[in-house]
């Protein structure tokens, strides 16, 4: 089995500030609005007569809210509203309505937890504030995770979060209003709980990862005050998780350690597959409607779509047009006109655009690439404080690359090729504070010797 690929840049955004975090709208009539979170450390004034000032960067944030016309071939995302806040860390949307109204979560650097009604429809969206939590004294909430991942209306609607001290405070909401409530809070790792995330299919469990390196499973119709279980798995912090919304039982994990790991969480020993990415695996996100494809978003090797529906999780198509750490990424949900792959394409796509199911042609090239970077970030409280560098301490951004090639031969031919899907992207990259919205489109492939 191979997939056959092609992606396509739409759109290139400057977004002024160090971008962090995308979100496209989950809910059908809201799916063209897309929002965008940013993170940027400020220098304090400096003192009179030259002196440094010793008091700590202030960390700006600012949100911005897009629109996607599926109909523009140029240009098809226009701003809609931008509003300066603390600095954002994740966001995302409710799955499900609340009080009629799509509702924005945002986790920022004062350590709060932010709700927004988005109002309007189309280009006429805009968000407004409807409440926020402080999740505790001299902390970054560091993420976030809805309770209606499967986009199944859930009662009471909850909401996990995590932060720098390395707690994770479980919050309902009131829907109505809709309000906040702390439900519980407790000590879940030695240094930041970089991630937390619901069991779609049970969400009285929850899943963090840590500095600690420690993915923990937790069970709260209990005190939680020690987990269900612990894994070592993997060998640097943990940073993403997110439960599959279309498998029961699927569990996908990625750390600094730059490997993807998807588990059967029946049996958690061992991961069902590891991929090894190159890059610090900051978010994860599974495909709204293919049960197989997730995104990875990889700091410094860029963003990958692995398949896990074929041996060893595979990457299957890369996006590498960023020049800095690759750190939001999301799938939207608009549907797109007139769109579609045929056979009747030159075998030059396929040399150049489609990867084999478990080839290693995609990982030796990531290899070769990337092997004179490294990535540096602080701990405990740095969070997005990071630095890119080569071996002599300056700044490298990433080189361009391909996907893996599929030789094409004359004994090889084309037999019963899978339904053709076409999906539209939201990536963000850091130092170099852009957002890209670009096309990609896959063909699944049976290949004949």
């Amino acid at each position: 089995m191979a997939v056959r690929c092609k992606t396509q840049t739409l759109q290139v955004i400057d977004t002024e500030y160090s971008a962090d975090a995308v979100e496209w709208c989950p809910l059908d009539d809201w799916g063209a609005v897309l929002a965008c979170g940013t993170y940027q450390l400020k220098k304090p004034e400096s003192e009179p007569c030259g002196q440094d000032n010793d008091d700590p960067h202030l960390r700006l944030g600012r949100l911005y809210l897009y629109h996607y016309d599926p109909h523009q071939i140029f240009s098809p995302v226009s701003e809609l509203q931008k509003i300066e806040m603390a600095a954002i860390l994740d966001m995302k949307w409710c799955h499900v309505l609340l009080s009629d109204s799509p509702i924005l979560g945002i986790a920022n650097a004062k350590g709060a937890l932010e709700l927004y009604r988005l109002q309007g429809n189309g280009e006429s969206s805009r968000v407004q504030a409807a409440c926020s939590m402080d999740l505790g004294d001299e902390c970054l909430a560091l993420s976030l995770d809805w309770s209606t991942g499967r986009r199944e209306s859930t009662s009471p609607v909850k909401i996990i979060c995590s932060d720098s001290r390395g707690h994770l405070s479980l919050l309902q909401v009131e829907e109505s209003a809709p309000s906040l409530d702390i439900v519980c809070q407790w000590k879940a790792h030695g240094f930041e709980a970089w991630i937390a995330a619901f069991n779609y299919w049970n969400c009285d469990v929850i899943y963090s990862g840590g500095d600690d390196c420690l993915l923990k499973g937790w069970d709260t119709r209990a005190t939680p005050d020690s987990p269900v279980f612990t894994s070592k798995r993997h060998s640097m912090g943990v940073c993403s998780i997110q439960s599959n919304p279309h498998r029961e039982h699927v569990l996908a994990t990625g750390s600094y350690d730059e490997h993807v790991l998807v588990w059967d969480l029946r049996q958690m020993k061992q991961p069902t597959s590891d991929t090894h990415v190159q890059g610090g695996v900051w978010r994860l996100k599974w495909h709204p409607t293919d049960r197989s494809l997730l995104l990875a978003a990889c700091m410094h090797s860029g963003f990958h779509i692995l398949d896990s529906a074929s041996d060893g999780c595979p990457v299957v198509s890369s996006y590498v047009l960023h020049n800095s750490l690759a750190y939001g990424a999301d799938w939207s949900r608009v549907s797109l006109p007139g769109n579609s792959m045929t056979n009747s394409e030159p075998a030059s796509l396929l040399a150049e655009e489609s990867v084999p199911a478990g080839s290693d042609t995609t990982t030796q090239k990531l290899e070769q690439s990337m092997q004179n970077l490294k990535i540096f970030y602080e701990s405990p409280t740095a969070s997005f404080d990071v630095v890119l560098e080569d071996d002599a301490g300056g700044y490298v951004p990433e080189p361009s690359r391909k996907t893996g090639d599929l030789p094409v031969t004359e004994d090889t031919k084309l037999d019963k090729c899978g339904l053709a899907q076409t999906n539209v992207l939201a990536t963000c990259s850091f130092y170099d504070h852009v957002l890209h919205v670009w096309r990609w489109q896959s063909q699944r492939l049976n290949l004949v010797e």
